[in-house]
């Protein structure tokens, strides 16, 4: 795993060009710690560094920007290409010949011999690379299937940058940084901003599973490159033709298929030349990738898991059952407020762009404690949004035909007699059941929804309205577009294609990429592969939600196998932080500065009468909106850091 950055355009022979190059990739030091290299040409309008992270190959050899051997291309990468043993033999069975055994050299010599496009169809893996082809003078930009690592692309004058992470093109110099107010208004709507677009102007985010090539020679400063990126995996397509081929096998055969597949993607994703590990939480999700792991290991697997002392929200204690069962060698870590808020003045950093899922805190801790002793951990990302884990995905669906039909003034005022009563007196009455007040209100939300994709909305936006200081005319997001989705999905099917397209690369792989990223280790998510996603699309949704109120059918099944169903078979509880009793207590005050009416006010971007209204709601008892008053809190303290605000919470801490 490593960090890229780089420009194009004018100038970029000089010595000016590579200095400025030089700090961008000195800003991305935490991606990749190890190495770090620079390629720059005369006569070649590109300039290519490298941060580098050894995983495989840790000499020399491995190192970057990288030429081919015929040296018409260079490339500067990011990720690791799983399936790269088997691209290399039959690669030297046509005659190609390697110094090292890096991914790199084996991902540059597939470009040689069967040019960008088909070598994206054949790599299987998570990556972000740029790559300058000599011959055509054409600079490639690509993305993994998935979006599971990062590439920025934008305009600094008349230069064209890209590096993994925004802190880069801050790093340049002549960068502007101005703040786009159309992507602002998405990020407070969703909590993350969504590809293609990025926070500043003229910056993009280059959409998953797409291509985007410009020609240096010819870039005119300030296109909008978003219309230039091009799709080398369609997921619409992806569904469409996995649907006209349903498994014909009897289930107990399609969870054996599973499983073996499955076991597939563990095996590549254990392939390193530094100690590997896994994140378990004691989850559905991460027991049965340890399990797998462990079989595949002839040495216990160091497992890791962070604990926290609030009910309903802690799984460490199940994480350790499941550890002992599978004889893992496993590390936990318990943490108190104090030593999780610690964590808080640095979210802005870490994200350099506006970024609100709070689950981001324990995932960064638990990626900073396993670093400590590995430098790869698997973890179990993709199966809730994959195989219909979410409540969205299989009870909201079912409460949707029953109340649906309804009039929606009367759904209206069934959802608000919902919300008359507190979280706290709805956990009191279902105390068997975690977190059950603060989902219950986010469910009441969906009754005065008008329709399936606004009850889809309700369920991943905290703000239904962006309350900025202007109405801002919403950037047209594709991937809602009716036209791209297949046709013929059940309602559930609906939004786990939706958080395929959406939450998944904008929110969770965001959030997973940043944490680990920061502290230096490189995640692995064997769910997330092409090989996973192509088969279980195939799969009627009963495989998927079960219609057994709880959802993940396959994966359950698969995980019966390896563990008895009393260390499982428990109401989902997800992996986050007790947020609304923090801001109630310790964060209190901290919040209630970044909130300031004055401070909103100056800021002059979003509307102070709102949201100080919805932070008086909160300090009176309605908890519902933690997820919007962290959304803007978040948004506060990134603008603190990179453009100068008064950063409180820096202060407070």
């Amino acid at each position: 795993m490593c960090g890229i950055a780089g420009l194009a355009g004018e100038e970029s022979e000089n010595e000016s060009a590579r200095r400025a190059v030089l700090r961008m990739a000195s800003s991305l030091r935490h991606r990749g710690p190890d190495d770090g290299g620079i390629w720059q040409r005369a006569d070649t309008p590109v300039v290519l560094a490298h941060r580098r992270l050894s995983i495989i190959d840790l000499s020399p050899e491995g190192a970057q920007p990288m030429a081919s051997a015929s040296g018409r291309y260079v490339i500067a990468y990011n990720g690791e290409i799983y399936n790269f043993p088997a691209l290399r033999a039959e690669l030297e069975a046509s005659g190609a010949a390697f110094r090292g055994h890096s991914d790199t050299e084996v991902l540059l010599a597939a470009l040689e011999r069967w040019g960008i496009h088909e070598t994206l169809e054949r790599c299987n893996g998570m990556f972000a690379f740029a790559l300058w082809d000599k011959a055509e003078r054409r600079l490639h930009f690509a993305r993994d299937r998935f979006g599971k690592k990062p590439l920025y692309v934008g305009w600094a004058g008349k230069q064209l940058l890209f590096a993994s992470e925004l802190k880069a093109f801050h790093a340049h110099g002549g960068f502007s940084a101005a703040i786009d107010r159309r992507t602002l208004a998405l990020y407070m709507r969703y909590g993350y901003v969504p590809a293609p677009y990025a926070i500043y102007e003229n910056v993009w985010q280059l959409l998953p599973a797409s291509l985007l090539t410009v020609e240096p020679d010819r870039l005119v400063p300030g296109t909008d490159l978003a219309p230039f990126m091009h799709p080398y995996w369609f997921l619409p397509d992806i569904v469409a033709r996995a649907k006209e081929h349903p498994p014909k096998a009897h289930d107990a055969d399609v969870v054996s298929e599973f499983e073996n597949l499955l076991r597939e993607t563990v095996h590549d994703r254990m392939v390193a030349d530094v100690p590997v590990g896994a994140f378990l939480s004691g989850g559905i999700d991460s027991s049965i990738i340890t399990a797998l792991m462990q079989q595949e290991s002839a040495f216990p697997v160091k497992t890791y898991s962070i604990g926290f002392h609030e009910a309903g929200y802690d799984e460490a204690s199940h994480a350790a059952s499941v550890a002992r069962h599978l004889q893992t060698d496993h590390h936990e870590l318990y943490v108190g407020p104090q030593e999780a808020m610690a964590v808080i003045p640095h979210l802005a950093e870490i994200y350099d762009e506006p970024f609100a899922d709070a689950s981001q805190i324990p995932t960064y801790l638990v990626a900073r404690f396993a670093r400590q002793s590995v430098t790869v951990a698997l973890s179990g990302d993709g199966g809730d949004e994959m195989l219909g884990g979410y409540l969205r995905h299989f009870l909201v669906p079912r409460l949707w035909s029953r109340v649906g039909w309804m009039p929606q003034a009367v759904r209206t005022g069934l959802g608000g007699m919902l919300r008359s009563l507190p979280q706290e007196k709805w956990d009191r009455v279902a105390a068997k059941y975690p977190q059950f007040g603060r989902r219950l209100h986010k469910f009441s939300e969906l009754m005065a929804c008008g329709g399936r994709d606004d009850v889809y909305s309700a369920q991943i936006e905290p703000w239904r309205e962006a309350p900025m200081t202007e109405v801002m005319e919403r950037p047209s997001l594709s991937l809602f577009d009716p036209a791209w989705k297949p046709p013929g999905l059940s309602f559930a099917e609906e939004m786990i294609y939706d958080d395929m397209l959406f939450y998944l690369p904008n929110d969770l792989m965001v959030k997973s990429d940043r944490a680990s990223m920061a502290v230096s280790l490189e995640t692995r998510a064997p769910l997330l592969d092409r090989r996973i996603a192509e088969y279980v699309w195939r799969l009627p949704e009963r495989f998927k939600t079960g219609g057994d109120k709880r959802g993940k059918w396959l994966l359950r099944q698969v995980l019966a196998r390896h563990l008895p169903a009393d260390m499982f078979e428990r109401p989902k509880q997800g992996f986050s932080v007790p947020l609304e009793s923090w801001l109630s207590g310790p964060l209190q005050d901290w919040a209630h500065g970044l909130l300031d009416e004055a401070q909103l006010k100056n800021d002059g971007l979003l509307d102070p009468k709102t949201i100080t209204g919805t932070w008086k709601a909160f300090c009176d008892g309605d908890k519902r909106h933690a997820g919007r008053l962290w959304t803007v809190l978040m948004f506060q303290s990134w603008l603190g850091r990179w453009h100068g605000s008064q950063n409180l919470l820096v202060k407070s801490a």
